[in-house]
């Protein structure tokens, strides 16, 4: 993510959330809370890959992103 109130970032959040109210929200009606957060975890999981290497992560996948990012900002911490 960039600056605050960067347009950039502001529409790629749009354009999730559009995704997420026309894939989940929308698609019926929810009883309880747990079901419609068990309903967007599912989606999340199944639309988004996390095993996939990507080409923007430096062809890393997700979760190894997250693992180096995490571990480097550690050790600037440190």
């Amino acid at each position: 993510m960039g600056r605050v109130a960067s347009a950039g970032d502001n529409a790629a959040m749009e354009s999730w959330n559009a995704l997420l109210q026309k894939n989940v929200l929308n698609r019926r009606r929810w009883r309880t809370r747990d079901e419609l957060h068990q309903a967007i975890v599912f989606w999340i999981e199944r639309t988004y890959n996390r095993r996939r290497r990507q080409r923007a992560l430096g062809k890393l996948t997700p979760v190894e992103f997250e693992l180096a990012f995490t571990a480097q900002n550690a050790a600037l911490a440190a």
